[in-house]
């Protein structure tokens, strides 16, 4: 390819890319105070019910395991559209997230719903194929009908400073996605440090991703609000380069109410509150889903619900 990138409509100089790679210099000890200082923010209970209502719409019930079979899939489908059946105020959530050969089965259950297909593909969750296959697998998982692509970025390539490789192969994988929404998984536990993750958000975003993503949730070590720190900055900061707004999905040991709350008052008092909306921020943790709606249940009734009560993903 040439020194100009066309990525997402927006053309700007690989010199200009290079720039903003390099320039990602982290004080870390102010990051972790700004982080910490946020976490202590409290909301009242009012707010409470509306951001719990907000996770629950943000969410992408997932399964991505070699025992899920079209049952299991039928199963998560009917959660993600009615999680709470009994109380028809609770909104359905944002997508179900499936491997490739399970897209079509998937499509056939949200049919009439609100929710979204979503795949993983370039062979997640190592990505450790030549490019042809990743290109392949990710045409099917869209021929069969899915409306988002989750891919991972090429570490190996990354962690050896081949930056253009990394970027090449996401903008052949946007250039297969055309419009449909494509999230860039980075892997943060895998980069280690936060000058890593600063350099792999920038080059997905200028490569076209319309989303950056934390992990595929199959490490130990998955999202943290310091790594989701260091991404939204890299949207913000590429937003006010080119003018393109880009979302956020964080994946990967979320587990409860009280942490995603605190991911929203991040998002919120960083990026504002046009970012608290599905098209621009995910969470994807199938767990939190039955933590979130158990605490719906106890700010409108004083009382929790088991969490067998609640139908299974």
């Amino acid at each position: 390819m040439g020194n100009i990138i066309n990525a997402s409509n927006v053309s700007l100089q690989w010199s200009d890319v290079l720039e903003m790679i390099y320039d990602s210099r982290i004080d870390a000890v102010g990051l972790n105070e700004r982080v910490n200082s946020l976490a202590t923010r409290s909301i009242k209970r009012e707010s409470k019910l509306e951001a719990l209502n907000m996770i629950v719409s943000m969410c992408d019930l997932t399964t991505l395991e070699g025992e899920d079979t079209e049952g299991k899939i039928s199963q998560m489908v009917a959660k993600a559209i009615k999680p709470n059946p009994l109380d028809t105020s609770i909104s359905s959530v944002a997508a179900v997230c499936v491997y490739p050969s399970l897209v079509s089965t998937a499509k056939e259950k949200v049919k009439n719903s609100n929710v979204n297909v979503a795949a993983v593909s370039s062979y997640f969750p190592s990505g450790q194929v030549p490019m042809e296959s990743k290109l392949l697998d990710t045409k099917y998982a869209i021929d069969s009908g899915a409306d988002e692509i989750d891919i991972v970025i090429n570490r190996k390539a990354f962690l050896e400073g081949d930056f253009r490789k990394v970027f090449d192969e996401i903008v052949a994988l946007k250039e297969v996605c055309q419009n449909v929404h494509l999230k860039t998984i980075l892997e943060v536990g895998d980069l280690k440090t936060y000058e890593n993750i600063r350099k792999a958000s920038i080059i997905s975003l200028a490569a076209g991703s319309d989303f950056i993503k934390t992990s595929t949730g199959k490490l130990s070590v998955g999202s943290s609000r310091q790594a989701c720190y260091v991404m939204l900055k890299s949207v913000l900061d590429y937003e006010m380069l080119t003018g393109v707004k880009a979302g956020i999905k964080v994946a990967g040991g979320i587990r409860d109410a009280k942490d995603a709350i605190r991911y929203l008052v991040m998002i919120n008092e960083e990026m504002g509150s046009e970012w608290l909306t599905p098209d621009l921020f995910r969470f994807g943790a199938s767990s939190l889903l039955d933590d979130v709606l158990k605490q719906i249940k106890k700010l409108k009734t004083g009382a929790y619900q088991a969490s067998y009560y609640f139908p299974r993903g």
